[in-house]
């Protein structure tokens, strides 16, 4: 009898944001989507909510030191390809989790989470300084929403014209790259991707379709699972937004409000083909 095969060690993506007890958001969205695009997902949980389709019904940041030791467990041992950054909390955990990340030689996503679907506000406001002068710099990508950009730079996005000035003002930061995510506006869900010269619109039909928890964290996932896959970053942020159009379409209703996009949409193409 031969012996197995071993089989090849796939990439690995380190996610560091919080838990979302609905499983449609947050750690839970973002092992979904590496899993369902082939890497190999690890987390840094750094806070706890109490959340459902209606909303966040609660929130508990984890010590800087419970951060920090996941954070130096996974990374120390077994390494990392890519690093995508999401619900932070406070100020303090920001500032950690930047100079971790600085330190990590490894491309790294940010997705600077301020409210939730919902409206719940997921950063302390005393956290936005740090978030611009110390996370923002660290950032490989970052992709902020519109509400996420009017937080952080004052400048609101009213039309697709706006889109450009947005991105200038979010590199301004620090980050290589910005993707500013225009689903908030009217008409076809379009997105700007630039590093403040080369530019990449990323256009998609909108779909009829209220149940898009979870869609930040899962793009910002499916974007770091590209790049440690070696793909540049209009290849991975291409990539991304096709996959999370594809799972918003098949978002699926749960509980009473707003349910989950569907992170297994294209396994189960497979499998009904």
């Amino acid at each position: 009898m031969s012996a197995p095969v071993p089989a090849r060690v796939p990439p690995r993506v380190l996610t560091v944001a919080g838990s979302d007890s609905g499983g449609g958001a947050g750690i839970q969205a973002d092992l979904k989507t590496m899993l369902a695009l082939g890497v190999h997902g690890m987390s840094v949980i750094t806070a706890v909510t109490a959340q459902n389709s209606l909303g966040v019904q609660g929130a508990w940041e984890l010590p800087v030191q419970a951060v920090r030791a996941q954070y130096r467990s996974v990374v120390d041992d077994i390494g990392v390809q890519a690093v995508k950054t999401g619900m932070l909390a406070s100020a303090e955990l920001v500032e950690t989790v930047a100079e971790l990340i600085s330190g990590t030689d490894a491309p790294v996503v940010v997705d600077p989470v301020g409210v939730s679907k919902h409206g719940d506000p997921l950063l302390a406001a005393s956290a936005l300084d740090s978030v611009r002068t110390k996370l923002l710099p660290a950032a490989t990508v970052a992709t902020p929403n519109l509400d996420e950009v009017a937080q952080l730079t004052g400048v609101r996005v009213e039309s697709e014209d706006d889109l450009r000035r947005a991105a200038a003002a979010v590199l301004a930061y620090g980050p290589r790259w910005v993707l500013i995510k225009g689903g908030h506006l009217s008409g076809d869900a379009l997105d700007l991707l630039t590093d403040g010269s080369c530019e990449h619109w990323l256009r998609a039909p909108r779909h009829d379709n209220r149940h898009t928890h979870g869609t930040g964290c899962t793009l910002a996932s499916a974007i770091a699972s590209g790049l440690a896959k070696g793909l540049t970053v209009p290849e991975a942020v291409t990539g991304a937004k096709e996959y999370v159009t594809g799972a918003i379409a098949a978002g699926f209703a749960l509980g009473a409000g707003i349910g989950p996009v569907d992170h297994a949409w294209a396994l189960r193409a497979t499998h009904a083909g």
